[in-house]
């Protein structure tokens, strides 16, 4: 079983081509904390990197698995850059489970929090040729059960941007809000947070717990979504281009 957490579809495109390679299902980390897991004998983790560590979002439902202690785990990060804290917090979230992390490492993959900086995430495509021989090394890998734990180190910048004071600051600063004169209520939104974070009646309303994966920010086909104060343009949405938004509803 791969389980996945994503905003644009970095995460489920890795765990989609690992599933097929491995003959593997792949669900929604949300609704994997729904299901006992505990039969199942190989467990995959794929989440992104969120400021140098695992997104909150993904640090709460991770202790709420029910997996076996027999199960081989394994973890696989998608980042723009670094992975930080992401695979030794899940390391660590693990063993307070009793559950062992086996294998780890990370793909690159097109930044989507670019946006809010006024930058284009569709700018660094060259990521995905540059770094698929890391993906076909971890299917490799995976496919014998390989124990090997890569990019699983502590780092001081991870810790500190994991403290709930720099969170929250950084929710506040980047996190969606919706622009009322541009939302038409469609509904897109919604029903792609990952997080059901989002209710639309006659527009959009972003609750209070939002995990910055910014998903309604780039599938939002009116562009009614800013962040860090700045307008979403259509040439700077992102998503993976394995994944539709048929594939994100489909959560």
């Amino acid at each position: 079983m791969i389980l996945y957490f994503s905003g644009t579809g970095n995460s489920l495109a890795i765990a989609r081509n690992i599933a097929q390679s491995t003959n593997d299902r792949v669900m929604t980390l949300t609704e994997a904390v729904q299901q006992d897991l505990t039969a199942e004998k190989r467990i995959g983790l794929v989440y992104p990197s969120y400021d140098f560590n695992m997104p909150p979002a993904v640090r709460l439902l991770l202790p709420q698995l029910k997996i076996s202690a027999d199960a081989y785990v394994f973890v696989i990060i998608s980042c723009g850059a670094q992975a930080g804290n992401c695979i030794w917090t899940a390391k660590r979230l693990l063993r307070k489970q009793g559950v062992r992390l086996a294998y780890s490492h990370k793909v690159r993959m097109p930044d989507n929090s670019a946006i809010a900086f006024g930058r284009n995430p569709n700018n660094q495509i060259w990521k995905f040729e540059r770094f698929a021989f890391r993906l076909e090394r971890i299917i490799a890998d995976v496919k014998v059960e390989r124990h090997e734990l890569h990019f699983n180190g502590w780092s001081f910048l991870g810790w500190l941007m994991g403290q709930t004071f720099l969170e929250k600051g950084m929710i506040r600063t980047l996190g969606p809000k919706v622009n009322t004169d541009k939302c038409i209520g469609c509904g897109i939104c919604e029903k792609v947070c990952p997080i059901n974070n989002i209710v639309v009646n006659e527009k959009a309303d972003i609750g209070k717990h939002c995990t910055l994966c910014f998903g309604c920010v780039h599938f939002c086909p009116q562009q009614a979504i800013t962040t860090n104060g700045r307008e979403a343009l259509k040439e700077r949405q992102y998503h993976h281009p394995e994944i539709t938004l048929k594939d994100m509803l489909q959560k």
